[in-house]
Parts: C-alpha cells; structure tokens; sequence
C-alpha cells in the first residue's frame, strides 16, 4: 500500500531581491502571473493533486500572504451587498479551509533546506 501524500511546504521566506524593486512592499510570491498571484498557481497545483494540508515557511514581512489565503470580511460582505456575485465567485479559491493552511516563520534566513525541515 502506498501512502497518500497529503501536506505540501511552500518555502516563501526569500527576499525577493531579484524582483526588486516591487519586492520591497509585496512579497514575490504575491506577484501577479496574468490574472492571480504566483503562489495561487501552486496552491491550486497540490490541491489538484490531493493535497490536504498546505504548509507555508515564510519570514518577516510576509504576513501578506497569510492575509492572501484568509477570509476577506468586509471585502466579501461589500460584494454581496452589491450583488456581485461574478467577482466574489473568483475569492473563493483564495481561502483555505480552517486547518487546511499552517504558516511557520523561519527565524533566520538559513537557506531553503532549513525552511524545508
């Protein structure tokens, strides 16, 4: 029997310096690729895929991302109150389920093996 794989790591703490100087205020991982941000293709990628739990090392300055995939209140709230239902129907791949999402900083920048273990 062959076990499921059933978390994903997502290593996002870097600084982004090869992006800058968009890096300095947005996180590369939030970069938009056409229509959504970077991250989103690979979240979408491992949920396809079965994924179940998606863990995200990140560092400081990058609580943008955790905002990314949180539930947007008032946004949401606006939205329904105008009937646009087209445009709230795109939020809904951006929030992962309560449990679904873990976001661990990594202290210190020590490479990308560090943030993996």
């Amino acid at each position: 029997m062959v076990a499921k794989v059933r978390k994903a790591v997502f290593p996002v703490a870097g600084f982004g310096t090869r992006f800058l100087p968009a890096t300095k205020a947005v996180p590369k991982e939030l970069l938009p690729i056409v229509d959504k941000p970077l991250i989103q293709y690979a979240v979408d990628e491992a949920l396809a895929a079965g994924i179940e739990e998606m863990i995200f090392v990140t560092g400081r300055g990058k609580g943008a991302i955790e905002d990314y995939f949180d539930t947007a209140f008032e946004i949401e709230a606006d939205l329904i109150a105008k009937n646009k239902t087209a445009i709230l129907d795109m939020l809904g791949g951006t929030k992962l389920g309560p449990g679904n999402a873990a976001f661990v900083r990594q202290q210190t920048m020590a490479g990308l093996g560090h943030a993996v273990w």
